[in-house]
């Protein structure tokens, strides 16, 4: 989605070097003043800062807080005061039945999970930890990101080219180096505020050797998401018609339908990867980080550090971690389903944000190039679909 405003970005920064040939050989060429080229630069990266707020905050941080969130119970003994009835019709209740009915009744009431709506998530985070700690963590996971660059680019140097293969072995591998990096950030997110700088909060390297399984996991289902449709594009050609829309219109129908199908196929796989596969290693990656967060560190949402008595510490004999396949199974179906509404509710509010910036970006070109914007599209189209333009300017009728 971000890929078509950027494209539209784009056409209007690049405007001032397009040169459309017509028929006649004739070279028109339009020009952006460099005051609306500022202006779509500042609106460019005003839209791209908001994507990535809104991705960190409900896709990482909330994300990550709705994994590990342990909902709390309250019990309590409910008990009958009174078994006479004042109606003279009521039957006789024995002595028996009297001593049933006084029993006190256990109840469990289970309390509200703090990330069952996003605005209780944020409020609550920002009560405990302040304003900005809807972007906790965020120093971790730019220093994450820019050492995981930079080893994914030398490894794929050591494989063969011209395949997934190297990039894609790659980047488990940075990933499974780096397992410490991502281990810091979800303690960072998950606990309460703390003095201690991120970098003191590095576990030790017996941490690296616990969590590394995990970690493998994680990085190969995410390549598995990309690699996969991206297998199928190629395999279908699809490049060929992204690249030259115009084409389209040149087929018969029946090759068009298979096209839309191809394309659907493509998107099918991506969506089905990222929910069966991608979603399920991501919350085993973070309840087992979870699991070996520090005792002296509390969890800033509820949370049950055993997992159910699924946890046995070492001082006793056990792991001290949460095991791979009991950390999904542990994920109750309650909270699978508030995990998928977060992403749901992100991916609506970056439909929403895009759809706002093509208008603003639409409303900015029109009023920095007035009626020759109009002409710009219409000579492009007209160079799309091969055919001779003409323009008449309104003003001239």
């Amino acid at each position: 989605m971000s890929g078509i405003v950027s494209h539209v970005v784009r056409r209007g920064l690049q405007a001032t070097q397009e040169h459309y040939q017509s028929s006649e050989s004739e070279v028109t060429t339009f020009q952006i003043p460099v005051w609306g080229i500022v202006i779509l630069w500042i609106s460019g990266l005003a839209y791209l800062g908001l994507m990535a707020a809104i991705r960190y905050t409900y896709g990482s941080v909330v994300a990550t807080l709705t994994m590990i969130e342990s909902p709390t119970a309250t019990a309590y003994l409910k008990t009958e005061t009174s078994v006479e009835s004042d109606d003279p019709d009521a039957p006789l209740i024995g002595k028996d039945e009297k001593a049933a009915l006084k029993e006190p009744e256990l109840l469990v009431v289970k309390a509200q999970p703090i990330t069952a709506k996003l605005r209780t998530t944020i409020q609550h985070l920002r009560a405990r930890a302040g304003w900005f700690s809807r972007f906790r963590g965020l120093q971790v996971a730019l220093v994450y990101q820019v050492v995981h660059v930079c080893l994914t680019g030398f490894f794929s140097e050591l494989f063969p080219r011209g395949g997934p293969t190297g990039p894609c072995l790659s980047a488990v591998l940075a990933a499974a180096l780096l397992a410490r990096l991502p281990l810091t950030w979800t303690h960072v997110v998950i606990s309460d505020p703390t003095n201690k700088r991120w970098f003191r909060r590095i576990p030790s390297f017996k941490s690296w050797m616990q969590i590394v399984p995990a970690t493998i996991v994680w990085a190969t289902a995410e390549q598995l998401t990309i690699a996969l449709p991206t297998v199928l594009y190629r395999a279908f050609d699809l490049a060929r018609w992204t690249q030259n829309p115009g084409e389209i219109g040149d087929i018969d129908e029946t090759s068009r339908k298979m096209i839309v199908m191809q394309f659907f196929s493509v998107a099918a796989v991506a969506v089905g990867t990222a929910v069966l596969i991608l979603i399920p290693a991501t919350v085993t990656l973070k309840r087992v980080q979870a699991s070996l967060l520090p005792e002296e560190d509390e969890a800033i949402v509820p949370f049950d550090r055993t997992f159910g008595g699924r946890v046995i510490p070492e001082i006793v004999g056990g792991t001290g971690k949460l095991g791979i396949f009991e950390a999904w199974r542990s994920f109750e179906w309650a909270a699978r389903i508030r995990l998928v509404k977060v992403y749901a509710k992100m991916f609506a509010m970056q439909v929403a944000l895009t759809v706002l910036f093509a208008g603003v970006c639409l409303a900015e070109l029109q009023l920095i190039m007035g009626d020759e914007l109009q002409k710009m599209i219409m000579l492009a189209q007209a160079r799309q679909s091969g055919e001779d333009f003409i323009y008449v300017d309104p003003r001239d009728n």
